[in-house]
């Protein structure tokens, strides 16, 4: 009897392009030949978060990997924590309008990397730990202190007539908002926030506090005072504008499926700027976890609406994934291993998920995965394996590129080779300047025992280029743990 497939998806006019997820940056990559390529996501820092945010996050790090692996270039997933999310809105009881004050102003530095401590930093560790990703966090109160993004910004507003009614189409007033001085506290819509002036030393602008008054700031690029909190669509059209100046970078930014419509928006603000095509990052957008209704899976709306509301497909840890059961680590393997099921088949991963259809598919995880040991993976050729698989092979060499770097004694490494696999522990891991330092010191036979130091050198130089040996190389002790797994012959 014929297996179900796992997971059934309709084609689509992007899946049907694409033979691999991973497929949609190849076109970028080939035409700017980027040193590195980072992974940005970004997360409102408003508590504790939800299964689509996990989701994205968590496809952010399987990307980079995958890119890595595809393209051969250094990756990382850069974590953008919106610390400027509302903490509390009020509304002034004479003029009706609403004010916020956001989780910076309401907490401080220290609160706000206590909330991503708490909510965080375990789960981005063992995404970094399972991908052999590295992760990079910037809260957006760093990121709009720093000069290079108030010159963006400041550049921005030579272009505000024609960007205007692209930053808000109902009725061009784009929401910037720059906190009471005294207090914090701003105009949540910016309607009473006017530019009052834009000169070579930056920009004045005038806004109204419903407990201290009129107030001025004046903005430039050499100060980082006073505090800018830009609403969503122009935040994200100065993080792209800035982004995408460096051309050793290629910037990809991964957000949920909701984001599909507001880009159009930000597009047409880059377009009306000028922005050049080469310097608009690459966007990948994340399957979108919807509620049985059809709408997205939201926290805010529970919030309104109350607990009742709660959907009878949705499970609590769904809405507060602190709370999921077992370890950080089990959640986060089972997260990746859904993450490379939808992103086996590009059908599968430019699609929609309700909540219901994820618990099935998170159920349907095979014992077999959920037991197997967390372990570093590296393809490897078939001789190699074979020496490998049989134990006559103990030294792997490879350059100490970011994703060896972590790399240590007692670590797995799980060698994969045209469906077959074999598990290993790391014994050492010795470094040195070239290949020819580390034969000077490694045992030729230990990592080829049918060649010739000579011949080592000459195909290892074959698969990694004299700018790759740059980076420095690895010896790397292993024994075999378990007995090679081996696809079924046919």
């Amino acid at each position: 009897m014929t297996q179900p497939d796992l997971l059934v998806s309709p084609n689509s006019v992007l899946a049907n392009a694409l033979v691999r997820s991973i497929d949609l940056l190849r076109p970028r990559v080939a035409a700017d030949r980027p040193n590195r390529i980072e992974f940005v996501v970004g997360t409102q820092i408003n508590g504790a978060p939800h299964l689509g945010t996990n989701l994205v996050q968590a496809a952010a790090f399987t990307l980079a990997r995958l890119a890595r692996r595809e393209f051969g270039i250094e990756t990382a997933v850069k974590f953008g924590a919106l610390d400027n999310a509302p903490y509390e809105v009020d509304l002034d009881p004479e003029t009706h309008h609403s004010y916020q004050r956001t989780y910076f102003h309401a907490l401080g530095k220290a609160g706000v990397d206590d909330l991503i401590d708490r909510y965080y930093r375990a789960f981005f560790d063992s995404l970094s730990d399972a991908t052999d990703v590295e992760y990079i966090v910037e809260t957006y109160t760093d990121q709009q202190a720093s000069p290079g993004f108030r010159a963006e910004f400041l550049r921005s507003l030579e272009y505000l007539e024609d960007i205007r009614l692209w930053m808000a189409p109902s009725h061009g007033n784009v929401h910037v908002r720059v906190p009471c001085p005294e207090c914090g506290w701003a105009e949540k819509r910016g309607d009473r926030t006017r530019l009052a002036g834009l000169d070579e030393d930056g920009a004045t602008f005038t806004a109204v506090c419903m407990d201290h008054g009129p107030y001025e700031v004046h903005i430039d690029p050499e100060d980082d005072t006073p505090y800018l909190d830009l609403a969503t669509l122009y935040r994200n059209l100065v993080k792209e504008r800035l982004i995408g100046r460096d051309r050793k970078i290629l910037p990809v930014m991964v957000k949920g499926g909701d984001w599909t419509f507001g880009c159009q928006l930000v597009d047409g603000a880059l377009g009306a700027m000028g922005t050049p095509i080469t310097q608009i990052p690459m966007r990948i957008f994340t399957p979108q976890v919807l509620a049985p209704t059809g709408a997205k899976l939201s926290k805010s709306l529970l919030r309104e609406r109350g607990t009742t509301a709660l959907p009878p497909d949705v499970e609590p840890w769904m809405l507060d994934t602190t709370t999921v059961p077992g370890d950080v680590d089990g959640y986060v393997d089972a997260l990746l291993w859904l993450v490379g099921t939808m992103l086996s088949d590009p059908k599968h991963f430019f699609r929609s998920f309700t909540v219901r259809e994820l618990s099935r598919l998170m159920h349907a995880r095979p014992a077999e995965e959920a037991n197997r040991p967390r372990a570093h993976e590296m393809g490897i050729y078939k001789r190699y394996f074979d020496l490998i698989a049989s134990g006559e092979k103990t030294t792997e060499i490879r350059v100490n590129d970011a994703s060896r770097r972590n790399l240590k004694e007692g670590k797995l490494i799980r060698f994969k080779c045209q469906g077959d696999e074999v598990l290993t522990k790391v014994t050492y891991v010795h470094r040195y300047a070239d290949f020819d330092e580390m034969f000077d010191h490694e045992s030729v036979a230990s990592v080829n025992p049918t060649a010739t130091r000579e011949s080592q050198l000459a195909n290892i130089r074959q698969i990694y280029p004299p700018e790759r040996e740059a980076m420095g190389v690895l010896a790397i002790g292993i024994e075999l743990i378990d007995p090679p797994r081996l696809r079924p012959k046919s």
